[in-house]
């Protein structure tokens, strides 16, 4: 890991794009450089005489401009790519909403945009809005509120059909090339360095926009700003990734395990706004490239992992993810967090108990006000404090918030907890390590979770189960624990999955067929309306309930892709291995009187999809360890038998089907 970035060069950082930013949002001097690419230092003393912009007020912007007068356009924006091979360059449409009196006085705007494969096919947000045309087949309704919101306080807003959906040409190739290309070649247009057409095929060019641009979105949205951050691409200033992917193969698939098969192109499929026959090479392409049959990490996939390019980022970054989201796994985030906080990427974290949720579903009205500020500074260049505060922003309890100064925790660090043999039927968790060679052996049984994880002291087949001791003191898990096992199996591969649990009585998140989160009845408005268009949406609330226990992370690895994803190496049933199982970031505070568990298993139907069944797995347990990050001091008590847990039985009902594998981000 590098050294993290000194406060000074941050600081640094932060003040040029600032007065790049005070300057692109005044009124347009009689000489000016294309968008987006004037020299912010050259160009200050030149701001100090310039009138401020009616929308700003202070160090904030205020509703200053009509939003049922705004203008609204589409254009069409030319990539780079001819994805679906017809010899065209392909098109995306982009459907604007911007304040029209902003525009007569010269002011340009800054951007806010969401790239989405959704917006004919499945709509966005928790009520599923479409985009609407009008006759001329200009956009009407654009779904979410930041158009009503952000646009009469001098903000523009650009939905963006990525390429091969809605009214974009082109094929779409899933996280790869030609969708983040597509939505790179928008912001590109917004600073002068793409061409743009109306439906008539005439030019048009944004000189109404500063050239700074933020993208924002929730799961493949979010995906999209990810990558598109990545290509390094100049005026995208600021990215708000909402439960979004950094790393397509690792949502896809777990450590060598499919999630389910034919993922990719049964994406593309469930997205695709172009007839089958006119993407069908595309198509067969992401099914032969994905490299299903090995689960190999390969180019394929190394071109929709942004996480090495993070290097290449310019833009901020405001991620927000729910810990308990079983979609897009809690690794998208944590992996690509650490990634830009190695590079001294600025950088804001919101953490909460839910799902696969937006915060707007969660914590709304704080939720407006810290995006508000957010785009303030980073697009319109306000000084307004918001890089000075807390960095982190989490959920410990439903309901319950606090900050801190990063993630994970600070003094957070990692502890061996060794693996003790207890009574025989379960382990031990923190106590004196079981002797080098006292081996206890599993053999595959393919349990449901709700099976695996319930009465942790009856023996089961088909998992291993490691216990605490009672905690004497709060326990704060903060990070990515792993689990590493000296095994021998007698397969040449299997699946081995592990799961922390925490049990103990509390009021947590209920997760039954929702991710945390009910509507309601009741409607708040965010901005202004239309006719057409409304800024009002169904509140939301937490769904709690009162639990015996809950799983708090999970991992997964394909024994044989143990030295590498990018291959395989058969297990040789006469040999041991040591071999390490990530699971994925949490952040959590166990009370006083829990019990950790630590639960091993194998084939896993509610999340993984595997013909690899059945084996036998040996663990040396003296030689096998939990590497648990936490926070603090506080550790496990030592135990040398686990001590009675009681669950309520497993409930058949709450297992998942095959089909719930399948699942779109």
């Amino acid at each position: 890991m590098t050294p993290a970035p000194s406060p000074t060069s941050i600081r640094a950082r932060v003040a040029v794009v600032l007065v790049g930013l005070l300057v692109a949002a005044l009124p347009a001097a009689p000489v000016t450089a294309s968008p987006g690419t004037a020299s912010p230092i050259a160009a200050e003393p030149a701001a100090r005489h310039r009138p401020v912009p009616a929308h700003v007020r202070g160090n904030q912007t205020v509703p200053a401009y009509s939003y049922a007068d705004a203008i609204r356009e589409s254009v069409w924006v030319q990539t780079s790519a001819d994805s679906d091979g017809d010899g065209v360059r392909d098109r995306v449409a982009v459907d604007l909403v911007r304040p029209r009196e902003a525009a007569a006085a010269g002011v340009r705007v800054p951007v806010i945009m969401d790239a989405s494969p959704y917006y004919l096919c499945c709509g966005r947000g928790n009520e599923s809005e479409l985009k609407t045309y009008d006759a001329a087949g200009v956009i009407a309704k654009a779904p979410l509120f930041y158009d009503n919101y952000f646009v009469p306080r001098g903000y523009a807003f650009a939905a963006v059909d990525l390429a091969g959906t809605a009214r974009s040409t082109g094929c779409e190739d899933v996280g790869g090339p030609a969708e983040v290309g597509s939505a790179k070649a928008v912001v590109d247009w917004l600073n002068g360095r793409a061409r743009a057409y109306t439906a008539d095929g005439r030019p048009v060019s944004a000189t109404w926009s500063t050239g700074q641009v933020g993208m924002i979105g929730k799961s493949w949205d979010g995906s999209v700003a990810n990558g598109v951050a990545a290509t390094g691409v100049q005026g995208l200033a600021t990215i708000v990734p909402i439960s979004a992917i950094s790393s397509w193969d690792d949502y896809m698939r777990y450590q060598g395990n499919l999630r389910t098969t034919d993922y990719p192109g049964y994406l593309h499929s469930y997205v695709s706004g172009r007839t089958d026959e006119a993407c069908a090479d595309a198509l067969a392409r992401l099914r032969a490239d994905s490299a299903e049959e090995t689960g190999d990490y390969n180019a394929f996939w190394a071109q929709r992992d942004y996480r090495p390019s993070a290097g290449r980022v310019r833009a901020s970054v405001f991620v927000a993810h729910g810990v308990n989201d079983l979609n897009v796994t809690t690794n998208q985030f944590a992996r690509w967090w650490q990634e830009l906080a190695d590079q001294g990427v600025p950088r804001k974290l919101w953490l909460y108990q839910a799902g696969h949720e937006d915060p707007f579903d969660v914590r709304r009205a704080e939720w407006v006000t810290a995006l508000h500020r957010w785009f303030d500074f980073w697009l319109q260049g306000l000084r307004n404090g918001v890089m000075n505060e807390p960095r982190v922003d989490l959920e410990t309890a439903p309901g319950a918030w606090t900050t801190q100064r990063d993630w994970p925790a600070p003094g957070t660090s990692d502890v061996r907890v060794a693996l003790g043999a207890g009574d025989g039927v379960t382990g031990t968790l923190g106590g004196r390590s079981a002797r080098p060679g006292r081996e206890q052996a599993y053999v595959d049984a393919s349990l449901p979770e709700a099976e695996l994880v319930a009465q942790p002291n009856t023996a089961t087949a088909g998992r291993l189960v490691f216990l605490s001791g009672a905690l004497t003191t709060p326990l704060r898990i903060s990070g990515s624990p792993s689990v590493r096992l000296r095994v021998r199996v007698d397969r040449p591969t299997t699946e081995l999955t592990a799961r922390l649990v925490d049990y103990g009585t509390a009021e947590r998140i209920r997760y039954d067929s929702s991710e945390g989160v009910r509507t309601l009845a009741t409607e708040s408005c965010w901005g202004a309306s239309t006719d057409v268009d409304d800024a009002c949406y169904r509140d939301t609330e937490e769904i709690t309930a009162v639990s015996d226990h809950a799983v708090l992370t999970r991992g997964w690895l394909d024994a044989a892709h143990h030295r590498s994803l990018r291959f395989s190496t058969p297990l040789r049933p006469d040999r041991w291995y040591t071999v390490t199982v990530p699971l994925n970031a949490y952040d959590a505070v166990l009370p006083a009187g829990h019990v950790l568990g630590l639960v091993l298993g194998q084939s896993d139907p509610d999340f993984t999809e595997t013909d690899d069944q059945d084996a036998t797995v040996r663990v040396d347990l003296g030689r096998s360890e939990l590497i648990l990050p936490v926070a603090g001091r506080a550790g496990l008590p030592a135990v040398d038998v686990a001590p009675p847990v009681v669950t309520a039985p497993a409930d058949p009902s709450a297992a998942r089907t095959a089909g719930d594998t399948r699942q779109v981000p």
